[in-house]
Order: C-alpha cells, then structure tokens, then sequence
C-alpha cells in the first residue's frame, strides 16, 4: 500500500522504535512507516489503517508491537477473533498485561460477556495501572449489560474512581456510562446529573453527553445545512412556477395574435 513521503517512521513512540530494532535497518523502517499509517489512520478510516496493520504483520509478525498494532486495527473494524488473537500473541511476547481490559471486550463482541466478567475477575487487573483498572471496570459494567443485568452494572461503576472530583483521562468516560446505564434502568432524573459531570469533564469531546442532556431536555437541533437546502429548492420550485407561468402566458398572447 502506498505510503506518503513525508512519513518517514521517525514519528512512532521511542518504545516501539526499540522494538523495531531487532529487525534489519531497511526492514524497520518500513515497517515503522506502516505502524504509523496505522496510527493515523485507525479513528478516521479504519478500514485503511487494518490494510497497512496487515503489511507491517507480514514483515514483522514476532515484534510485540506490530501484534498489538494489527490487534487494535482489527479491532476497530470489529474483528474481534481476530483482534483477541493477536492482543493474546503481544502479550504472549511482551508478557504485559495492559492489553487485558481490550482483549476482554473482545469476548464481548465475540458474544461472550461471562468470558469478559470473568477475566475482570483474574489477578492481572490488580497488575494494571489506574486507567487500566478503570477500563477493566467499563468492559466488567458492559458485560452486564449484555446480559440484562442493568442494577449489576451500575454498582460495578460505583467506584472511588467514578465519586472523585478529580479530573483524569478516564473521568468523562466512566460518568457517560454510569449516566447511560441510570437511564436504561429509568432512573433519567440521575442519569441527566451525570451525563452533566460527563460533559463537565470532557474537554476533547470524547463523548456525546451534550447531545445526551439535549435529548433528556427535549431539544431538537435543525441541521442549518439541511435549512440552506430546502430555502435554495423552495427558491427553485418558486422560479420553476415563475417559468411555467411566462411560458403559458405567451402561449396564450400567441393563440389571441393567431386569432
């Protein structure tokens, strides 16, 4: 797959460059300009970003982070056996366990949340950082979710995590689920406060949680697109009337002309 010039594979984290070392200096960098197609790509076009995961994999398929790379691009596009097989060999590889809360959420788009539950229930969550833990708490919460147990879901976001006023990367998230799982179970009084602290918190707009409040409050927004297009074919349809007219008023100053 063609790869922009300017991309030189410099741009990849110093961790992976390390990684990447190993291999024949050629082979690096070639492989490290796919990864960072795939970095770039992975939000705004993930299809594109699993085609170059798929290039650096057949280069480089026993370096960790070309595992995880081509695991979370096969994950974007919903590939979740795919994804768990390649999140299970990098962490095989690296033996980490900070891809565990994702590979658990893959057991949930496999169809299987008693697999994610119980793997929020193994020693490697008490091993991951806080924001680590916390995913692990968003897979555990949409698990049981998945299984109709919506009161379970809303104590395991119960948390010190999720009381704190502190505002850390993880903060908008976790009170846009705990505000989503209030409103599934009817409680929309307390999931409208929360879906407020969410959009508090949310300084990069990660969530929807002001389209959420607006939705709670029974506002309507109107595309001002969609207005500029209807007032241009209502401008249209007045100048085709117009036309239709003229031509109907010469046809008639013809037929008087004729007689």
């Amino acid at each position: 797959m063609p790869i922009p010039p300017e991309v030189t594979g410099e741009e990849i984290d110093a961790d992976v460059r390390q990684e990447l070392m190993s291999l024949p200096k050629g082979l690096a960098d070639d492989v490290a300009r796919n990864l960072v197609m795939v970095a770039q790509l992975i939000d705004e076009d993930p299809e594109k970003a699993y085609g170059y995961s798929r290039v650096a994999l057949r280069l480089a398929s026993r370096v960790a982070a070309v595992r995880e790379a081509a695991g979370f691009a096969a994950y974007a596009n919903q590939k979740y056996s795919e994804a768990l097989a390649e999140f299970r060999a990098a962490r095989r590889m690296s033996g980490g366990v900070d891809l565990w809360p994702v590979m658990a959420d893959c057991e949930r788009g496999l169809g299987r949340p008693e697999r994610a539950l119980a793997m929020a229930g193994e020693p490697e969550v008490q091993k991951l950082d806080k924001a680590g833990q916390v995913e692990m708490r968003l897979v555990a919460a949409g698990a049981r979710r998945d299984m109709g147990q919506l009161d379970a879901a809303i104590v395991t976001l119960q948390s010190p995590e999720l009381a704190s006023s502190a505002n850390h990367p993880w903060t908008a998230r976790l009170r846009y689920a705990y505000a989503d799982a209030l409103l599934a179970a009817g409680r929309e009084q307390e999931a409208r406060e929360w879906f407020a602290k969410a959009l508090e918190a949310d300084k990069d707009g990660a969530t929807d949680a002001s389209d959420r409040l607006a939705e709670l409050d029974g506002v309507e927004f109107v595309d001002a697109f969609d207005d500029e297009s209807e007032a241009e074919n209502e401008a249209d349809d007045a100048d085709d009337v117009d036309a239709r007219e003229d031509i109907d008023a010469d046809d008639v100053d013809d037929e008087s002309d004729e007689r």
